[in-house]
């Protein structure tokens, strides 16, 4: 990995990931919202920002999400549901990667392995749903696995030796997750990029199209 290109690189996960492949010596792009007026959910500003880019980076990583968003906190019953939050989540945590992908595909090499990889959740997975509760965060994520994973399927035609997956990275303590940690492990953002970054090292294309967490076990859609 020796271009790479971070979304979302003043988030806590993000930042972390930059500094991590810094150290590897990688030369890092790193793209935000407050540094470079990247806003994922407006086309326009994804167009203008990644047109600005040369190929060819041969990993880049979407570390954008938001947990809530303008106050709206994880439903834990139907009756919680509310249309405007559910649409808030499906712009950030769904549409939003979608289309950094769409306009990145032309920043990833055809002839050498590349990987993609976009952020999610293991709440996502709906083989692995045995809670309920969360319904926007949960459909929003699930919306984002089948994306990368139909995607993976384009892909494989024009990019045949990259890896395009989804990456659960555990629960990290940031910002993000303050309120939800409680009694669950967590890791600092360091230690997530780390785990993060040997997942990725071990990717072929054998591997895209999938969906794997921070140690490199494979989730169930």
């Amino acid at each position: 990995m020796k271009h790479a290109l971070i979304i979302g690189a003043s988030g806590g996960i993000g930042a972390a990931l930059h500094a991590a492949l810094d150290e590897k010596r990688a030369a890092v792009t790193g793209l935000s919202r407050s540094a470079d007026g990247l806003d994922v959910t407006d086309e326009a500003s994804v167009a203008r920002v990644l047109g600005a880019l040369d190929p060819e980076y041969d990993l880049i990583i979407v570390a954008t999400g938001a947990l809530e968003i303008n106050g709206a906190r994880p439903e834990k019953a139907l009756s919680q549901l509310d249309p405007s939050a559910l649409e808030n989540q499906f712009r950030v945590n769904a549409i939003g990667p979608a289309l950094v992908l769409k306009h990145a595909v032309r920043l990833l090499p055809t002839d050498r392995p590349a990987r993609f990889a976009a952020l999610s959740a293991r709440v996502g997975s709906i083989g692995d749903n045995r809670l309920g509760g969360w319904y926007s965060y949960r459909t929003a994520k699930a919306a984002l696995n089948q994306l990368i994973h139909s995607a993976a399927i384009e892909l494989t035609r024009s990019h045949k030796k990259l890896a395009c997956v989804a990456l659960h990275p555990g629960t990290v303590q940031t910002a993000f997750t303050r309120n939800y940690v409680g009694r669950h492990p967590s890791v600092p953002p360091s230690e997530a990029a780390g785990n993060l970054l040997t997942v990725l090292d071990g990717l072929t294309p054998e591997h895209t199209g999938r969906f794997f967490d921070w140690a490199g076990k494979e989730i169930p859609w």
